[in-house]
């Protein structure tokens, strides 16, 4: 069994989407054992404090000095205090690296909401991805779940779901259903396959 650490930025709907899969045995190779956010003010807290899960808060700039290499370091010494095995970002909007990337290589997963190599990248999460989506007027969009490597959004594809965009889209209904139809059924999926391998 796998111990899985999550760091959260946000409401923390892709953690309920893991909390709920790991109730109902879609994650069963691992089990959730901290949630970390960079945000105190993020309802994803809750969300685990109510599923009896540990929480941390790390922020970058209230913590760290604006140190990218400290608050990774942060973060790494909070997993490895907590055993974790992997780590999940679910909505988590900050960039770290060094000792974070290098201790937990090829055991980080991240859900972007696009068909990655569309609309990703640097500056490319939340709202903006959805934005960019529909002023291109692509057809179709969804959700990549994907390994975390020291390029954003860069790292190896572990399972996509596309989504159809429909007439009178805008970004804030599109980012619903993506997070419907893709993210909350393919995140807990890649999450498994890391677990069990």
């Amino acid at each position: 069994m796998k111990n899985i650490g999550v760091l959260i930025s946000g409401g923390g709907t892709n953690l309920q989407a893991l909390i709920d899969a790991e109730k109902s045995g879609i994650i069963k190779s691992g089990r959730i054992v901290c949630v970390c956010s960079n945000s105190s003010g993020a309802y994803g807290l809750t969300r685990a404090e109510k599923a009896g899960i540990p929480t941390k808060v790390i922020r970058k700039n209230a913590d760290c000095g604006g140190d990218i290499d400290e608050f990774s370091e942060k973060i790494c010494e909070y997993m490895k205090e907590m055993n974790v095995d992997i780590i999940v970002l679910a909505g988590f909007l900050a960039i770290f690296g060094g000792k974070l990337l290098k201790e937990y290589a090829g055991k980080i997963v991240n859900i972007h909401p696009s068909l990655i190599p569309s609309f990703c990248g640097e500056g490319m999460y939340g709202l903006k991805v959805h934005e960019a989506a529909l002023d291109y007027g692509v057809k179709v969009t969804g959700a990549t779940a994907h390994l975390v490597n020291e390029v954003v959004d860069g790292g190896k594809i572990l399972l996509q779901k596309a989504v159809e965009i429909q007439d009178g889209d805008t970004p804030e209904i599109l980012q619903k259903r993506v997070m419907e139809q893709a993210e909350w059924i393919i995140l807990p999926r890649a999450v498994e396959m890391l677990c069990s391998q």
